[in-house]
């Protein structure tokens, strides 16, 4: 185990987003992959999150996954980043500010956007991962982060939209569990309908530029596969590049063997992509 740290109160001020401030070796599960928490700078805040690196594969391609839920609920789970990382690619999943210890507090695709950009910056200075575009993976709620990151960050690559939110108002409409929340971080969508259409993706679709794949279940029970079909329409209007793979009857989180069989998929289309991009 080693620590490499600039980290201390204030730390992050004044710095470019993504600086790395502070690396700290965790014991990883997954044999022949490494297991850290980063912590870097985005908006003069510290933020933290999980990176898994395949040893024997480096350099690798970097890949940014983008956690769904809020604050605890939904928090990446180590599993997850080492299952992507066995697939050749250096992962890391940013918690979003004010999570895990991170400062200021997150705001579902508000200014916690930033914090996605800044990630794709600190892949990019790592020593184990090749220079070019990072793909994103954006699952449920990190879906409108990572094409958040695609419409603003112009080193963001192929994103993969996971049972994702296209359409805010529809997870307003569809998820009465979720209004209050909704309501004390984004606002109401009738008097805050301007901060609704910054976060989904099917209001500025136009402005993506990287190819999207859209990957749903078509029995989810939290966020409707008729957000991925919306999506896709949107891309297909907008003259974009995008495929779509609905798996039937799959809920929110696919059962282990399915989950498995599509991140080859997933990540077979990111690697042809990121192939076809250097061509």
């Amino acid at each position: 185990m080693h620590t490499e740290t600039l980290e201390k109160a204030g730390a992050a001020a004044g710095l470019p987003d993504g600086t790395l401030l502070h690396r700290e070796e965790l014991r990883s599960p997954a044999k022949g992959i490494a297991l850290y928490v980063l912590t870097y700078a985005s908006q003069g805040l510290q933020v933290k999150g999980y990176l898994a690196v395949p040893q024997r594969a480096v350099p690798a391609p970097g890949l940014i996954f983008c956690r769904g839920g809020i604050r605890k609920v939904g928090m990446v789970r180590k599993r997850r980043i080492l299952s992507m990382a066995r697939r050749g690619y250096v992962v890391f999943a940013p918690f979003y500010r004010g999570n895990e210890g991170g400062e200021g507090r997150e705001d579902f695709g508000g200014e916690d956007r930033h914090d996605v950009c800044g990630a794709i910056s600190l892949v990019q200075s790592l020593p184990e991962v090749k220079p070019g575009p990072v793909p994103l993976i954006g699952f449920s709620r990190g879906a409108l982060m990572a094409l958040l990151a695609a419409r603003e960050c112009d080193q963001a690559g192929p994103v993969v939209v996971w049972s994702g939110v296209s359409d805010l108002f529809d997870t307003y409409e569809e998820r009465v569990d979720l209004r209050r929340m909704l309501k004390r971080v984004v606002g109401h969508p009738r008097k805050q309908a301007e901060a609704y259409e910054d976060r989904s993706p099917v209001y500025w679709i136009d402005e993506i530029r990287v190819p999207v794949l859209i990957v749903h279940g078509t029995g989810d029970t939290q966020v409707s596969v008729e957000q991925a079909r919306k999506l896709g329409t949107a891309l297909e209007e907008a003259g974009k590049e995008y495929r779509m793979e609905l798996y039937d009857g799959l809920d929110h989180r696919f059962p282990k063997d399915e989950d498995e069989q599509a991140l080859d998929a997933v990540f077979g289309w990111i690697t042809d992509k990121l192939a076809a991009g250097r061509g």
